[in-house]
């Protein structure tokens, strides 16, 4: 490795719309011996002073879910908070599928509101993450499913996914539906022939444009990060998936910045697991099969119950006494909201909604916040090594109600889904080993996988 030209201090600052992607963000610039921590808040200086050696910050967030009002409440604290480090890219994360909507989780208002700490003339924007099975070509966004690559408007899952639905392969014109600001590309054949950085000098402007920039492979991975990184001046704010850290420290590996390999301890067995999960993805249905399947004990939450005041209460009771009872037998209990997007929990969810009085959004959300509870109410009984917690969404809401500080990755486990370590003041949370997996990671026995740890062949 030659001599680092990268600058002292700080290297990227993130903001992530949801918590599982924001440990994959963590995990990418791990993987490149960037020592990176994830705070679930913007922390103390006590907090942040426990990590002086720190290069790569990030702030766990919930905006995916949220509409712009909130976002134009929360989200330039947030956003001041990390541009005052003064890092060279500031940067929001968020999903590699890029759904989001004008009113929920929408990019283009957080980016109208993270270009106001830019002091470059472009934010650019990647989205692809060949690590990840995420691909963009010509602009329009591919994703993988069991070894087949979807266009993102005819993907299985994103193009009928509840909430925000992918309508749109081509990312200029899904963006153009949440923001009025200027959005340009810089293809993979640009990117191949060397005219990248001359094409983003005709795009620049005083209007900060998006451009997007294609991401195919492990060379134009490369690439766009040799662009952004070049081209960043004095800071540069992208709204971009964790294709930009892999692309930043693809890069940086090229020139020898950085380690080209940097052996992450691989996932050590546990004896138990509790996982809750609320992901309606057709992935995840299939990995809570493979656990009912494979000695897990699977429960499902009974949402007509959880939804309502009256009966909440007791429907929590019930799932942590069944999921303690498992524990003490030495078994692992998953309790799950939906088990894929064909489950009658998700057809007939605006009924159950209605009928517990509320609206699909605060429905949704009160799901989450009852996996955090049965959750919570595990671990306060049963001490845990290692919990596991599926769905963006469900993840937020379960680490808020955790007395977790800060994580850490602690391990190897799964592409996108890291072992991370929790930093916390409470002591039983302290130490803990938490998995947070988004809904279309990991392959069929990811529940296996976190329990039983990776086994050298």
């Amino acid at each position: 490795m030659t001599a680092s030209a990268l600058p002292p201090g700080l290297l990227l600052a993130y903001y992530g719309d949801d918590f599982t992607g924001s440990t994959d963000a963590m995990e990418a610039m791990t993987m490149a011996g960037i020592e990176t921590v994830l705070f679930l808040t913007p922390p103390t200086p006590a907090l942040a002073a426990r990590f002086p050696t720190a290069r790569c910050v990030g702030i766990a967030g919930s905006s995916r879910g949220r509409d712009p009002a909130w976002m134009r409440r929360e989200l330039p604290a947030a956003f001041s908070s990390l541009a005052a480090l003064n890092p060279p890219v500031l940067h929001y994360k968020v999903c590699s599928t890029f759904d989001s909507s004008p009113t929920t989780g929408s990019i283009g208002c957080a980016t109208e509101l993270g270009v106001q700490h830019a002091r470059q003339n472009w934010s650019p924007s990647i989205v692809g993450v060949p690590r990840l099975k995420r691909y963009q070509a010509f602009g329009n966004l591919f994703a993988a499913v069991k070894g087949v690559a979807h266009r993102i408007d005819r993907h299985p899952t994103m193009s009928r996914h509840p909430v925000t639905p992918m309508a749109e392969a081509d990312l200029r014109l899904h963006l153009g539906k949440q923001t009025t600001r200027r959005i340009e590309l810089i293809d993979m054949v640009a990117l191949a022939d060397g005219s990248a950085a001359a094409q983003l000098n005709d795009l620049r402007g005083d209007d900060v444009p998006t451009v997007f920039i294609d991401v195919l492979n492990d060379e134009t991975l490369v690439e766009a990060g040799r662009l952004v990184w070049e081209q960043r001046g004095e800071g540069v704010f992208s709204a971009s998936s964790s294709g930009l850290p892999y692309a930043l420290t693809a890069y940086w590996r090229a020139q020898g910045w950085v380690a080209k390999d940097v052996a992450l301890p691989r996932a050590a067995p546990v004896r138990s697991i509790a996982a809750v999960s609320g992901s309606c993805s057709p992935v995840t249905a299939g990995q809570i099969a493979w656990a009912r399947d494979n000695g897990f004990t699977v429960e499902r939450m009974a949402l007509d119950q959880a939804l309502k005041e009256s009966s909440y209460a007791e429907e929590i009771a019930r799932l942590v006494a069944l999921a303690v009872g498992v524990l003490d037998a030495g078994g692992s209990p998953l309790i799950f909201s939906a088990e894929g997007p064909n489950d009658s929990a998700v057809v007939n969810f605006d009924e159950i909604a209605t009928k517990a009085g509320l609206s699909r959004s605060d429905a949704a959300r009160k799901v989450g916040q009852a996996l955090a509870a049965v959750m919570q109410g595990i671990v306060d009984q049963r001490p845990l090594k290692r919990v596991v917690i599926a769905g963006g969404d469900s993840s937020g809401e379960v680490m808020s109600m955790l007395d977790i500080d800060a994580l850490t990755v602690a391990a190897e486990l799964t592409p996108g889904a890291p072992l991370c370590r929790a930093w916390s003041s409470h002591p039983v949370r302290e130490g803990l080993e938490l998995v947070l997996k988004g809904g279309q990671i990991g392959l069929e026995d990811f529940f296996g996988l976190a329990r039983d740890g990776i086994v050298m062949p």
